[in-house]
């Protein structure tokens, strides 16, 4: 089997290799001399070709490519893509900045219509970045819906390494050998290709192998299965934990999809069902889904899952909310495969009568070596269990007195993830044995 650490530093490598080529191009075959040119220059232009590298890499971080994301998982790649796509931001704004700042002169390649064509250029790669990085940023603040934000981000990309490589071809000093120009067109094109597979050619290959829907199970704490079966295929082959985006009801083109994580068994791919909690506008339609509606899959993601640490001894899994719907494949699973290896379950929840699949999760125990330990923050005066919060104390009295034998798996609201990911630390669990899956990642 291959190595994924090993896996995920080549990506790194990959990744650090295109954004440098622009200066290994500039420092091995320098342009013509000119003895016009300043430190400032030369050091503002290689800001210009990193951050247009970096600009044209984010069409690959986006793309959601498997070998790519199965090294890391696409939380991290997308807060890695949004990072990276400020830095570039930095970067190519410097640029002219800099040049302002050291020949003055400069400054009338911003009147628009008097300036030569590759200054035109600029300005409006650079206007398509700002627009793109604000209505990023501050999208929920501006009430942007989800999906025209995402067509115009796209388009603005687009726009932004399309004209910002015309803009580089048109200076033409630094790219005035021929080779050097096929680098940067190929980059510029690998990028479009990506573009167009996420538009175009992933939606036709998902129109090729629709789902209906068999029916919406209603659970505790709002929360609504929706149960797909697949339509003239075999399904879908996931691994416990990973999820996907479902497109319902309309025609994968229209880009209007919805991350949500399989609830049921890796070992029926020919019945997924999908933990759905209702607290918004789409999520609250769900439960009115009719049997027979079509949908479409793009998946499935995630490196969220206990097949990944089959050598482990156990598993301590820790929930909170709906971040119990992987786990409950993750439980599923295990408990149809006859996995023996001692399970701990630690689920917060609001109240008793919050808890999402509480019956099920009970009826494991007669399929499982499974300890399940429920923590409720608004308890009723009969409750003896667990209450408050899933902090140091709480774990240190449930988990292994050797905590590094086991994988911890943690699915819940950020805040909670973040104190229970220190607790653990401060515990001594190794930081490669602890896994966790964020809910918004869009």
């Amino acid at each position: 089997m291959r190595n994924p650490i090993v896996i995920g530093m080549s990506w790194i490598a990959v990744y650090l290799g295109i954004i440098v080529l622009p200066l290994l191009v500039l420092l091995f075959y320098p342009p013509t001399p000119n003895a016009e040119r300043s430190f400032w220059l030369e050091f503002s232009v290689a800001l210009g070709f990193i951050g247009l590298a970096m600009m044209a890499m984010q069409f690959a971080l986006t793309a959601r490519l498997h070998p790519i994301e199965d090294s890391y998982g696409i939380d991290l790649i997308l807060q890695f893509h949004r990072y990276t796509s400020v830095v570039a931001f930095f970067f190519i704004l410097v640029h002219p900045l800099i040049l302002f700042i050291d020949n003055p002169e400069t400054l009338q390649l911003l009147n628009f219509f008097q300036a030569p064509w590759r200054a035109r250029a600029a300005v409006i790669a650079t206007l398509a970045l700002i627009a793109l990085v604000v209505t990023s940023i501050w999208r929920k603040r501006l009430h942007i819906p989800y999906e025209p934000w995402r067509l115009a981000h796209g388009i603005l990309a687009a726009i932004a390494v399309g004209f910002g490589l015309g803009h580089a071809l048109g200076v033409g000093n630094y790219l005035e050998l021929f080779w050097k120009q096929i680098i940067w067109v190929g980059m510029a094109a690998a990028a479009l290709w990506l573009l167009l597979y996420v538009r175009l050619l992933k939606p036709l290959f998902m129109l090729k192998k629709p789902y209906l829907v068999e029916t919406v199970i209603p659970h505790r704490g709002n929360v609504w299965n929706l149960v797909l079966r697949p339509r003239s295929h075999q399904g879908l082959n996931f691994q416990p934990g990973q999820f996907a985006w479902i497109t319902l009801q309309i025609s994968p083109f229209r880009m209007r999809e919805h991350p949500f994580s399989i609830a049921s068994s890796a070992t029926h791919p020919d019945r997924l069902e999908f933990g759905i909690k209702a607290v918004g506008d789409f999520t609250n339609t769900i439960k009115d889904v009719k049997p027979g509606t079509k949908a479409y899959l793009d998946g499935p993601y995630g490196v969220f899952t206990t097949d990944r640490y089959e050598d482990t001894a156990g598993f301590v899994l820790i929930a909170g909310g709906i971040g119990i719907t992987p786990i409950m494949s993750m439980l599923v699973t295990l408990a149809e495969r006859e996995d023996e290896r001692p399970l701990l379950l630690i689920y917060s929840s609001k109240s008793w009568e919050d808890i999402t699949y509480r019956e099920e999760i009970e009826a494991l125990k007669d399929k499982l070596d499974i300890t399940v330990v429920h923590v409720l923050r608004e308890p009723s005066e009969d409750w003896s269990g667990e209450s408050g919060y899933v902090d140091k104390e709480l774990l240190q009295r449930y988990i292994p007195k050797r905590p590094a034998t086991r994988n911890y798996f943690i699915c819940a609201v950020p805040k909670m993830m973040e104190q229970v990911e220190a607790a653990l630390h401060d515990l001594g669990v190794p930081v490669t044995n602890v896994h966790m899956e964020h809910y918004n990642i869009v």
